[in-house]
């Protein structure tokens, strides 16, 4: 849907480091940002005329958060703006390699992947990726009817769990997930489902459990709540910590009890989403855009729950890639650190 608006494993978490450090390297002055080999990375000069924003399916956080920058940068810059609704992550990075789009939202580990060359990016690593902020955290629930005895995930063994569509960033998060607590799709019945499917099949009783990624609160998960009665299963224990040690895109993170129905927080862990830019934008362009941005946060945040944790403050931190000249300028004039994040976890991996 396009509407238009008026104008890992160890060496994955090796990988995501290495990606941490480029974050820390600095605009050299010459509309260029240096990579991990010191060879600086040229950007275009492409103006903001026209932008297209790359974002999730069209009921989703990303996209209600994307239509709402796209209002603001086409009624503040005049750019002629659209919102694509997308599969989200992986699209969303062929869609600005392939220079088919201008802005796009990613989750971090997906992001690591295109920089790897590896899960939807197997053998065919990408460079230039750029990033304008860190926005929120896409935060990793594991759901189970709550007749279904599981309370771990280790009572997943045998259990029929929906896992994501295949080569989903929701996918990939159940494979590490599972990888922590020493189990693989060997230990269950794994089934492909998109969360309308999966949340139909729990509601008729054909599924066990199901992952899945996203803002809180997840739309398919608050409209299953009506009709089914399950609980959020806790991702923690040395597990978690098994997560945080070996990836560097994961955080710790709670689901709120009032987001379902659980009688109390329920630990869990998190992803940050990127809002990625087109190097072929000039320096000038992107400096514009991320300042009409944060002039404007207020509506941003209207725009959806999760979309209040884009804050100024915590712009640069968790970043994989480094931010794209034009957004580092802005942040250094408002004296926001753009090595946030990233020497002291690189120092950590050293």
């Amino acid at each position: 849907m396009l509407v238009k608006r008026g104008r890992w494993t160890a060496a994955g978490a090796a990988l995501a480091a290495s990606a941490l450090l480029l974050s820390a390297c600095g605009d050299d002055g010459n509309g260029g940002t240096e990579g991990a080999d010191g060879a600086e990375e040229e950007v275009g000069d492409t103006d903001a005329e026209f932008l297209t924003i790359a974002t999730g399916g069209s009921s989703g956080v990303y996209y209600q958060i994307g239509a709402t920058m796209a209002d603001v940068l086409a009624e503040e810059l005049g750019s002629d703006t659209s919102v694509q609704a997308t599969g989200a992550s992986a699209e969303n990075i062929n869609l600005i390699t392939d220079e088919n789009a201008e802005l796009a939202m990613t989750m971090g580990d997906a992001t690591v992947q295109a920089l790897e060359g590896s899960g939807p990016f197997e053998d065919d690593p990408r460079e230039g990726l750029m990033a304008i902020m860190t926005m929120y955290p896409n935060t990793v629930q594991l759901i189970a009817r709550a007749d279904a005895g599981i309370e771990s995930v280790e009572d997943l063994a045998g259990a029929n769990v929906a896992v994501g569509d295949v080569g989903s960033g929701v996918e990939l998060n159940a494979q590490m997930v599972l990888g922590a607590y020493d189990m693989t799709y060997d230990d269950l019945n794994a089934d492909y489902l998109s969360y309308a499917e999966a949340t139909d099949q729990m509601a008729n009783g054909h599924i066990d459990a199901l992952f899945a990624t996203s803002g809180l609160p997840n739309p398919a998960l608050t409209e299953l709540a009506t009709n089914t009665d399950f609980i959020t299963v806790p991702i923690d224990g040395e597990g978690r910590e098994n997560l945080l040690s070996e990836y560097e895109f994961f955080q710790e993170a709670t689901v709120p009890a009032d987001t379902y129905d659980d009688d109390s927080d329920v630990e869990t862990v998190s992803v940050t989403n990127h809002l990625i830019v087109s190097s072929e934008l000039s320096e000038e362009a992107v400096y514009d855009i991320t300042a009409t941005l944060f002039d404007n946060i207020d509506r941003i945040h209207s725009s959806h729950a999760e979309a209040e944790n884009i804050t100024l403050e915590t712009a640069t931190e968790g970043l994989v890639i480094p931010l794209h000249p034009g957004a580092e300028q802005y942040y250094e004039e408002q004296g926001v650190d753009t090595d946030e994040g990233s020497d002291e976890d690189a120092d950590d991996e050293e």
